[in-house]
């Protein structure tokens, strides 16, 4: 999109207003619904704009996770104690380097107070755990690790389990929309769809009274008198903006909806905004966790290169932006086997030998890499530990013949939702990277200065994940600063500072 189609118009060039209200919502995923009735309920008179015919995005096709601690019911049911400070020590190393402290501090420091709105919003919750490794569990247990148990991180913070999940089996993002949806529907909130926002508009203060949008092919403009939250979604789906912001995510699985073609963050920036963290993003492998756990992963080296009974997510991170890739999983029948077949996601075992000389050059590593890596971890592992990578005891022991390995990196072209194609490089890929606001959702211009009624929440603005990603942080960070924009916004309805 070329920038004059994203530019903020005067008021005068506007003339007749579509609609008026008290606060805008662009976007309709978690931060927007949790915005709009954030506003509502302090009083404001809300909109909330959404492009497609109903909400949801890319938050109902997520897994659902919602990662939260300090305490909440959930954990203690679960026998856990936690608080603030411990969570405050995990997501600063784990979301690092570069992870905005001051956002983590006040995401914690809210959590429990967190967990609560959501619950009385109607997502249910079960008091469960689902101990092993995993993407998403098979069970509706309410409660799952994040890598908290795993190394480096039990060094820098007491392990407690902070993945909470809407009491679903498999993936959890519809119900929480559900939920979001219904309360946005009983509220006040006016709910317009199959409206997409296309550019702000700005008076000679420059501060942002409105909107400019497109519904049933016309142009529908609303005048916010108090501001507007831009909850528009991230930028996967941008080519022109992956390839001068976050290369590496080119050519992959884009995570996320057709929405995310990174429009309200370029409205922001036509009007002044501030970016940060734009080459932040998530790179999930799609490979088993739990077989990922037993294996010893490998680079195209041969060589390990991070602890395999990790969050899926940083080993995903780790492989692509580390230039490790391609990636493969080496394990035994043993390991196979241990994993449930429902746990397997269809995987199997591109190769099959009897030593590890003959995987090695069947897969086509270097002479002898293979061959020593295996050789060093089965010693230790004889020992019951691992000294390299520090993976669980549990989870060491030797690999024994016959040999496998899967090609986690399969490159290949697959079809697609749409009929179409899309690759299929073993990565599921989306961006974290955003408008730079404060904890209050107000966005920032160039100087460092809020935009004057301007705010942002959700994949538009620039999260508490910097370096690298843990799941629920989306889900968690969206609702929880999507209500702190909107009552921010709300706020000034009387003059009020945020």
């Amino acid at each position: 999109m070329r920038t004059e189609d994203v530019f903020p118009i005067s008021p005068d060039e506007v003339g007749e207003w579509s609609a008026e209200t008290d606060v805008a919502v662009i976007g309709g995923g978690c931060a927007g619904a949790s915005a709009a009735l954030e506003a509502t309920r302090a009083g404001a008179a809300t909109m909330l704009l959404e492009g497609t015919g109903g909400l949801g995005g890319a938050s109902a096709m997520s897994g659902g996770e919602i990662y939260l601690g300090g305490g909440t019911p959930i954990q203690t049911a679960c026998g856990y104690d936690d608080s603030p400070e411990e969570m405050i020590k995990f997501l600063a190393a784990a979301l690092g380097p570069g992870a905005d402290e001051e956002r983590i501090t006040a995401y914690c420091e809210g959590s429990l107070e967190h967990f609560h709105w959501l619950a009385d919003q109607g997502v249910p919750f079960k008091a469960g755990l689902w101990e092993q490794p995993a993407w998403v569990p098979p069970t509706d247990d309410g409660l799952m690790w994040m890598g908290e148990n795993t190394y480096p991180y039990y060094e820098i913070a007491t392990p407690a389990p902070r993945g909470h999940r809407p009491r679903s089996t498999g993936h959890g993002g519809w119900l929480l929309m559900d939920q979001l949806g219904a309360r946005v529907t009983e509220s006040d909130v006016r709910l317009v769809t199959g409206t997409r926002a296309e550019r702000l508009v700005m008076d000679r203060d420059r501060r942002v009274v409105g909107v400019v949008a497109r519904r049933l092919g016309e142009v529908f403009t609303v005048r916010a008198r108090q501001g507007v939250i831009v909850c528009a979604g991230g930028f996967v789906f941008n080519d022109a903006m992956l390839a001068e912001h976050s290369p590496l995510l080119l050519g992959h699985r884009k995570v996320g909806t057709e929405g995310d073609d990174g429009r309200g963050i370029l409205m922001a920036q036509a009007a002044g905004a501030q970016v940060r963290r734009m080459s932040a993003a998530q790179a999930g492998l799609t490979v088993p966790i739990q077989l990922l756990a037993r294996s010893v992963l490998v680079n195209r080296h041969g060589q390990r290169f991070i602890n395999e009974d990790t969050y899926g997510g940083l080993v995903g991170l780790a492989a692509l932006f580390g230039d490790h890739t391609p990636v493969y999983l080496v394990l035994d029948e043993a390991s196979y086997e241990e994993v449930p077949e429902n746990e397997r996601l269809g995987r199997t075992p591109a190769w099959v030998t009897e030593t590890v000389a003959e995987l090695e050059k069947e897969i086509g590593l270097p002479d002898g890499a293979l061959q020593s890596t295996i050789d060093l971890y089965n010693r230790h592992a004889k020992l019951g530990h691992d000294p390299q990578f520090h993976k669980r005891a549990a989870l060491v022991r030797p690999l024994r013949p016959p040999f496998g390995a899967i090609n986690v990196c399969m490159n290949e072209v697959v079809p697609g939702a749409d009929g179409g194609s899309v690759a299929n490089t073993g990565f599921g890929v989306f961006t974290t990277g955003g408008l730079a606001t404060t904890t209050s959702g107000e966005v920032l211009d160039l100087a460092g200065e809020p935009v004057a009624g301007l705010y942002a929440a959700g994949r538009t603005a620039a999260g508490i994940q910097a370096g690298g990603y843990i799941s629920g942080t989306s889900l968690g960070d969206g609702t929880f600063f999507g209500r702190r924009a909107g009552r921010a916004a709300a706020a000034h309805l009387n003059g009020v500072p945020a």
